[in-house]
């Protein structure tokens, strides 16, 4: 490291810089729900994410899918707000680089502001934060992005998406009165028939003029009646830009989210330290959440650029236990300066080769 470990009092004071109360000076009296500006501290911290993500990224993979969601993290702070679950905590929004598996950007928020409250700024710093190179963009997220500002951006950006619907009335409707002849089988679970139809549906705040959207119904069909349960068909709806794709097709690419976003949820909260914040202060607590998605960068590029293949999805555990952890004896022989590792030559060129690969890292940034 170069120096010692700060003390936690000290770590504590320097998270608790990039709080700004001016931040909370222009809410309005009447809101309880608010997003306050980002201090200069915290966009600070998010430049320096923008350039990691930019020097970490393979510049071979010109499109990037944004996989976007919510996640609640528990808290009893004092000024702790509850969450719409009842959980008591914060409810930062994610923005991840799908296939990089890169987190673009985050936006710190109270428990009581809901995901669908102006999810378009959080979503338009994600693709701002995209490298010049990227040229096709893409959009996975749930109901609490169908937020018609933010499916205009999407449209007029030429971006494709695909985002779960909220089930209105009106949108409900539609999906009953599709003829029975007309669904077609999707999935075949233990518990359920998923068939699917399109229908056509054009949401009241929809401009008539704009471009008329997909929208792909689900129904959920229970197998066979439970004991103990009163369950019934249920639906649920995506709604899509895309024409290059069948229905099928729109939903299954829509799932896949589940596997970026929640992945990157569970590693932050779970085995980083995303999930305990440290402070009363939102700031502090911004920084502390963004501080941790930098470290998931980090580890992302460590896995990525430098080490071999096995590790490309290892979580920090595994990280921990193969690489980080590995008890070493200092030697001095011969005016020479040495280190012993208990592991067998195999592991030993692999770590060589991937210090190598970091200095190439850190060489090719001079050059920039």
């Amino acid at each position: 490291m170069g120096a010692p470990f700060p003390s936690p009092d000290a770590l504590l004071d320097f998270v608790g810089q990039f709080h700004d109360p001016t931040c909370w000076e222009d809410r309005p009296p009447e809101k309880k729900a608010w997003v306050p500006p980002e201090s200069e501290g915290l966009q600070a911290l998010d430049a320096v994410n923008r350039e990691l993500v930019a020097r970490g990224a393979d510049r071979s993979v010109t499109l990037a899918t944004i996989d976007h969601d919510g996640t609640i993290i528990e808290a009893h702070k004092r000024d702790a707000t509850v969450a719409y679950e009842g959980t008591r905590g914060f409810q930062p929004l994610v923005a991840v680089w799908a296939e990089q598996q890169l987190v673009v950007s985050d936006e710190f928020r109270d428990g009581n502001v809901a995901g669908g409250e102006d999810p378009l700024t959080s979503v338009k710093r994600a693709f701002a934060n995209l490298p010049p190179w990227v040229v096709e963009r893409r959009f996975r997220a749930d109901s609490a992005a169908y937020y018609t500002p933010l499916l205009k951006y999407l449209v007029s950006e030429k971006i494709g998406f695909a985002i779960s619907a909220d089930m209105s009335k009106e949108l409900r409707a539609c999906c009953v009165a599709v003829p029975a002849e007309t669904w077609t089988s999707l999935d075949t679970r233990e518990r359920e028939q998923v068939d699917m139809a399109e229908v056509e549906f054009t949401p009241g705040d929809w401009p008539r003029d704009a471009q008329p959207l997909r929208y792909i119904a689900l129904r959920f069909t229970p197998l066979q009646c439970e004991l103990f349960e009163n369950r019934s068909v249920s639906y649920h709806a995506v709604v899509t830009n895309r024409d290059g794709l069948d229905a099928a097709e729109v939903v299954r690419w829509h799932r896949q989210k589940a596997g970026t976003i929640e992945h990157v949820h569970r590693v932050l909260k779970d085995e980083l330290g995303a999930g305990v914040l440290p402070s009363g202060r939102f700031g502090a607590n911004a920084a502390w959440f963004r501080i941790n998605a930098l470290t998931f960068n980090v580890l992302t590029v460590l896995k990525r650029r430098a080490l071999p293949d096995r590790f490309r999805d290892a979580r920090p555990k595994r990280l921990r236990y193969e690489l980080f952890t590995l008890p070493g004896e200092i030697v001095v022989h011969q005016s020479r300066l040495s280190v012993r590792v208990p592991v067998g030559d195999e592991r030993l060129r692999e770590i060589v080769a991937a210090r190598q690969r970091l200095l190439g890292l850190h060489d090719a940034r001079g050059e920039e």
